[in-house]
């Protein structure tokens, strides 16, 4: 690339010269030029075509919400041994406060904290068997993204990116929605070593999505011819540093901006739904507005072509308000959760979008804080996939009976990730990258599909 410094020496005869060869050299390189987001095969027939992730930050409890626990009413008070000789006993055990009943065909057992999600029993799969290596909400969140907690890694969404491309190049194969208030930062939308051009694109759900979209001072026609003389010096630049992934990311994404500046305006103007697509998500309901406004833009955005979709809801971290904090939490996503089905369904969008529900890990069975809260648990929780090509109606997997520690069915993080590739026709195994002389992978050297819940 050129800096501003060399400009001011060549002067004004210089910027002439580098335009004319740089367009020279532009024309050239242009016809074999490809961009690294153009649509890839996959290894084998896709049973999904896209993602959208719900991430619930902080660690729903499993307990209270999809993993029934009848025998838990059993010992209520009571207080389990501790495991070790230097343990004292921590906390006694808590019946859930709310209600389960069995919902649709499947009568899959649903918490009454979703009586619109649970409309949609049919379409769910339970993962009730998770469990992750720690129960820290930094080390566990970035370990839900990325696979890894010791090493920075490429996110899930961006591996995605890299193994599929998007099916439509006006827009970036990952998009994250409101990502930045959780632990990890960037580092769950990141590439990591992967070419930045895979890494997510952060938007904020709203009116105003991306800052800056718009170029106030310059016409689409000056902008245009501004950005061929800049490309122009960056791909002659390329062509002396063949292997440098970062100047490659900066080329594409500052042509993958300038066609952003016309499609992501009109595809996050939500203002124009109808009426009855508001009242549907809860758009004018102050406590649904928020994620209701995310599932909107997840919907709009994956029907527009995007691969991989995360929309995010924090502040399920309840250790000492688990009785009011909890049933606010499943308001204000209960009602456009279920909306998003019904859209992806009506749209016939659903059996090629695949749903992944979930937080960090789950909470423990014993109380803390006089009853009305509990502790991390990344020993035991519930997962919940929907469309894509996965079981509906299905519950895989256990926890034991009073849901402390998954004992049936156990899905670790790699497997989870695991089988979301293969249901996009991705092997994890092959889907590597080279990087510090060794083949990386989402999965490290672990991860198995979960055969059982494929449909």
């Amino acid at each position: 690339m050129i800096h501003r410094r060399d400009l001011l020496q060549h002067g004004s005869s210089g910027l002439g010269y580098l335009a004319l060869a740089g367009m020279t050299t532009n024309a050239t390189q242009a016809a074999d030029y490809t961009s690294p987001l153009q649509v890839r095969e996959p290894h084998f027939a896709p049973r999904a075509k896209r993602v959208i992730m719900l991430f619930m930050q902080g660690g729903p409890s499993h307990v209270d919400t999809f993993d029934h626990k009848p025998d838990l009413a059993k010992y209520a008070d009571k207080r389990l041994q501790p495991e070790k000789p230097w343990q004292g006993p921590r906390g006694k055990l808590l019946p859930s406060p709310w209600k389960f009943q069995q919902h649709g065909e499947s009568g899959l057992p649903i918490s009454e904290l979703f009586p619109h999600l649970s409309r949609h029993a049919d379409e769910l799969c339970l993962l009730n068997g998770m469990h992750t290596d720690n129960p820290a909400h930094p080390q566990a969140t970035v370990m839900m993204h990325t696979g890894s907690i010791n090493f920075v890694r490429p996110s899930m969404g961006s591996w995605v990116a890299y193994g599929l491309g998007t099916e439509n190049q006006d827009l970036p194969g990952f998009v994250a929605i409101n990502p930045n208030g959780n632990p990890g930062g960037a580092q769950n939308y990141g590439s990591a070593f992967l070419p930045a051009t895979y890494q997510g694109t952060s938007v904020a759900a709203g009116r105003n999505p991306i800052d800056h979209i718009r170029n106030p001072r310059r016409s689409r026609r000056a902008q245009r011819k501004h950005l061929d003389l800049l490309q122009a010096m960056n791909r002659d630049a390329q062509a002396k540093s063949p292997h440098n992934s970062q100047l490659e990311g900066i080329i594409e994404s500052y042509e993958l901006a300038f066609r952003m500046q016309t499609a992501v305006p009109e595809l996050m103007d939500i203002s124009q739904e109808p009426e009855t697509v508001r009242q549907r998500y809860g758009l004018d309901d102050r406590t649904t507005s928020a994620f209701g406004t995310q599932c909107l833009m997840a919907r709009r955005l994956a029907e527009s072509g995007v691969r991989f979709i995360e929309i995010n809801h924090r502040g399920w971290d309840q250790h000492n308000n688990l009785k009011t904090a909890l049933p606010r939490n499943c308001r204000a996503i209960d009602q456009p959760i279920a909306a998003l089905i019904d859209d992806l369904k009506h749209r016939q969008l659903l059996q090629d979008t695949l749903l992944v529900w979930t937080g960090e890990f789950g909470r423990t069975p014993q109380e803390q804080n006089n009853g009305n809260g509990r502790r991390h648990n990344n020993r035991g929780f519930t997962t919940w996939m929907a469309g894509g090509g996965v079981r509906g109606g299905f519950r895989y997997g256990a926890t034991d009976p009073i849901g402390l520690e998954a004992a049936e069915g156990r899905v670790h993080i790699h497997d989870l990730h695991a089988t979301i590739l293969y249901l996009l026709g991705l092997d994890h195994e092959k889907l590597t990258y080279r990087y510090s002389g060794r083949d990386f992978r989402l999965t490290d050297v672990h991860g198995t599909v979960v055969d059982d819940i494929l449909a």
